[in-house]
């Protein structure tokens, strides 16, 4: 029988409600709450003086929602998700949680110190929070996760072992390593013991990040707290091995895991097959493709195979296999079909390309963007335009979207045949998607306007660019300044960089540098001094990355660039890295 606990003070037509709850004459009880006018706030009274009868709650709960113009309030709501919880009622209470969860801003800190009662159950908050933990987490609001989850430890709540690993999880799939890293900590430090699960979402985020030595680290706590890896856990660790290039340590992790009884599966095999393929090692990747048991080739592994195949220049056997799939009983997908093209277009056999195409399509293959990029990149290489375009418009048709390469290969492909303006005017396109051009890309815009004698158009490009309303950064003016001076289009690089000095836009090194040794080739040793003058005020030094740049894109002039890097060393203009290497480098030459 339910009892009533009304506070104290709580006021005569309070009590007078729960009296007649409890009597079961909700029919009365509707008109005195229209006639008194108070709804919602009344109900929360009610509520949280009640101990009632989970069922009879709910059921009153439920009653009063029919009442016209009644909604019950945040407050009445989480009321009521706390009777049922602590009543065992958990799938009611987390649907009941899911419902007010996100139109109530419950992560809000403010509302949970409104809400929450820390004076009540603590068990029963727990599950309450650890299930709004969960929902958040599950519904990718991962600030609204982690948010609950700060409530709960700075009251002293202990979030559940699941909601835990939910959390973790969902930060891991949206690249917040280092927040997850924290909360983890956190949680440890809350009493909360991990178990397999978590340590599987701890080792995945170490493969995400390619830290070896931390996944090590897992493994050797898991073994201390006699936690036992799963199939997971092994896979996740030789897939990170097989990505680092880590053979003989992924290969221990095989027989390791063979040890503790755990047996591979597909997956496992799969791993260090691409392992193996990606590097072109071909015959350990069909050693152990022969040694596969207790498991079957899958689509994934065939695929890997004649992708590796491929790479290695053995189309033959990449085209063998793919028969040898489809005896299997699999068949090829986009992806199997895409490495075969890819060769096909490598090799220019474009004929052979399109029966691949034609087969697709009669095998009801979707082609997806690799695939059209592949064809579109191949057309424009032989400079069949009007082949890549409309390879670009059937790709629009079919409901793909243009992306970096296709806008790269277009734009160089229309370079090569000099059609500028179609060039420029994908240039324009490709910024107004949201793709930043590299360095490659503005080249062949130079490139392609010099062979036509037209250096004015580069040089109003960057104007033209801001005239539309695009950004001009440092490396739209870097690029341009860049390839000018290596073809030795001094005076038009000076424009370029006067314009972007006038717009206050400070050069860097890459720009100096890439002016300097221009004027240098060119004798102009007086403005050579005065740029040099500059980069040391700047304190803009050469490092040995770009001292390699230079000296992989410059290596016809090798015997002027040394005496350009005997000037900058006089200037003080070496970085102290670059310096090691160029003594290393004189003191080898000595020797020899």
């Amino acid at each position: 029988m339910a009892t009533i606990a009304p506070h104290a003070n709580e006021s005569p037509f309070v009590k007078t409600l729960i009296a007649i709850i409890l009597k079961g004459s909700w029919n009365q009880l509707l008109s005195r709450i229209i006639a008194s006018n108070r709804g919602s706030s009344t109900m929360e009274k009610v509520f949280s003086s009640l101990s009632l009868d989970c069922e009879i709650s709910w059921e009153f709960y439920k009653w009063v929602e029919t009442i016209p113009g009644y909604k019950h309030s945040s407050q009445s709501t989480w009321n009521m998700v706390y009777i049922l919880t602590r009543g065992k009622h958990f799938r009611t209470a987390q649907y009941l949680l899911e419902k007010i969860a996100f139109k109530d801003y419950l992560s809000s800190p403010s509302v949970l110190n409104a809400l929450v009662d820390t004076s009540k159950d603590p068990g029963v908050n727990s599950h309450v929070l650890s299930w709004l933990v969960i929902i958040y987490a599950g519904s990718k609001m991962t600030q609204d996760s982690i948010q609950v989850f700060e409530h709960m430890r700075v009251n002293g709540l202990r979030p559940h072992l699941h909601a835990c690993t939910v959390l973790l999880n969902s930060l891991v799939k949206v690249g917040s390593t280092a927040i997850m890293w924290k909360v983890y900590k956190k949680m440890l430090k809350l009493g909360v013991v991990p178990n397999i699960h978590v340590y599987n979402v701890l080792v995945h985020s170490c493969s995400k990040s390619r830290d070896t030595k931390k996944a090590e680290e897992l493994f050797g706590e898991m073994e201390l707290m006699g936690i036992f890896p799963d199939l997971f856990s092994y896979n996740t660790l030789i897939s990170l091995y097989m990505k680092k290039g880590m053979h003989y340590e992924a290969l221990s992790v095989q027989n390791r895991m063979e040890s503790g009884g755990v047996t591979p599966d597909i997956v496992t095999y799969n791993s260090l097959i691409y392992g193996f393929c990606r590097e072109g090692r071909m015959r350990e990747a069909l050693r152990l493709f022969n040694e596969i048991k207790d498991a079957s080739p899958n689509q994934v592994t065939y695929t890997t195979l004649i992708d590796g195949h491929c790479r290695a220049n053995n189309l033959e056997e990449a085209l063998r296999l793919r028969q040898l799939m489809e005896v299997k009983g699999l068949y090829p997908g986009v992806a199997t079909f895409n490495s075969i093209l890819r060769k096909f277009c490598e090799e220019g056999r474009i004929k052979d390309a399109n029966r691949l195409l034609i087969e697709m399509s009669e095998k009801k293959v979707q082609p997806d963007n690799i695939t059209c990029n592949t064809l579109i990149n191949a057309y424009c290489k032989i400079g069949d335009i009007t082949s890549a375009v409309k390879v670009k418009n059937k790709m629009l048709a079919s409901g793909l979207k243009l992306d970096h390469f296709t806008f790269k290969a277009l734009i160089h492909g229309f370079c090569k045949v000099l059609e500028m303006e179609n060039a420029k005017g994908l240039l324009f396109k490709m910024l107004d998607a949201g793709f930043s051009p590299g360095y490659c890309t503005y080249s062949w815009i130079v490139d392609g306007y010099c062979s036509k004698n037209n250096e004015e158009a580069v040089a109003g490009l960057p104007e033209e660019l801001a005239s539309r309303g695009l950004f001009v950064d440092i490396s739209v003016y870097r690029a341009l300044i860049r390839r000018l001076c290596r073809k030795e289009k001094v005076d038009c690089a000076q424009k370029i960089f006067n314009l972007m000095v006038n717009r206050g836009i400070n050069g860097d090194s890459v720009v100096y540098a890439s002016l300097a040794f221009a004027y240098f080739k060119a004798g102009k040793l007086r403005v050579v001094s005065d740029l040099l003058d500059e980069m040391y005020r700047r304190r803009l030094n050469i490092t040995l990355k770009l001292y390699r740049h230079f000296g992989a894109s410059c290596a016809a002039d090798n015997s002027v660039l040394g005496l350009f890097w005997d000037q900058l060393a006089q200037r003080g203009l070496i970085s102290k890295n670059m310096d090691e290497h160029m003594q290393q480098s004189n003191l080898v030459q000595g020797m020899q």
